[in-house]
C-alpha cells in the first residue's frame, strides 16, 4: 500500500523529469533549426545577389571574346595595310566585333537568369524543408505535453489510490 504511493509519487517525479528534459532537448533541436534556416537565408542573399559578371565562367567568356576581337583587329588592319582596304570593310570588322561582345554579355545574362531561379529554387526547397521540421517539433512537443500531463495525472491517481487503501488499513487495525 505504501509502496504503491510511494511508487506514485516516484511516477510523478519521473514524469515531470521527463517532461523538462524532452523540453530542453526540443529546446535545442528548435535553436538548431533556426541557425539552419539563418545560414540558409545567408547563402541565398550572398549567392543570389553575386555580380554575375565577376564569376569565373563570365570571365572566360569575356577573355576569349576580347580575344577574338584583338585577332579580328589584327587580321582586317593587315588585310587593310597589303590590300588596300576599305573604311567599310574596318566598318564591317567593328560591327561583327560589336556583336561578338554584345553576344557574349547576353549569354552571360542569360546564365545569370538561369543561375539565379536555381539558387531562388535551392533556398526554397531548404526553406520549406526546414519549416516542416520546425512544425513537426512543435507537434512533437504538444505531444509529449500531454503525454507528460498524462502521465502526472495517472500517477496522482495511483497515489491517491495507495493513500485511501492505507488510510483504510490503518482504520481497521
Amino acid at each position: 500500500m505504501i509502496g504503491s504511493a510511494i511508487s506514485a509519487a516516484m511516477g510523478i517525479g519521473g514524469a515531470i523529469f521527463g517532461g523538462i528534459s524532452a523540453s530542453k532537448a526540443m529546446k535545442k533541436v528548435k535553436s538548431n533549426l533556426e541557425n539552419q534556416k539563418l545560414e540558409n537565408e545567408n547563402w541565398y542573399n550572398r549567392r543570389y545577389n553575386e555580380d554575375a559578371t565577376q564569376r569565373a565562367d563570365a570571365q572566360r567568356i569575356l577573355n576569349k571574346t576580347e580575344e577574338s576581337i584583338r585577332n579580328r583587329n589584327k587580321q582586317a588592319a593587315g588585310a587593310q595595310a597589303v590590300m588596300g582596304g576599305t573604311e567599310e570593310s574596318m566598318a564591317a570588322t567593328k560591327e561583327a566585333n560589336n556583336q561578338a561582345l554584345a553576344e557574349a554579355t547576353s549569354q552571360i545574362a542569360v546564365n545569370a537568369e538561369a543561375r539565379k531561379d536555381s539558387i531562388e529554387q535551392q533556398y526554397q526547397a531548404k526553406d520549406a524543408q526546414l519549416d516542416d521540421a520546425l512544425n513537426n517539433m512543435e507537434i512533437n512537443k504538444a505531444q509529449a505535453i500531454s503525454s507528460a500531463v498524462q502521465g502526472v495525472a495517472s500517477a496522482a491517481g495511483g497515489l491517491g489510490t495507495g493513500l485511501d487503501d492505507y488510510i483504510e488499513t490503518r482504520n481497521k487495525a
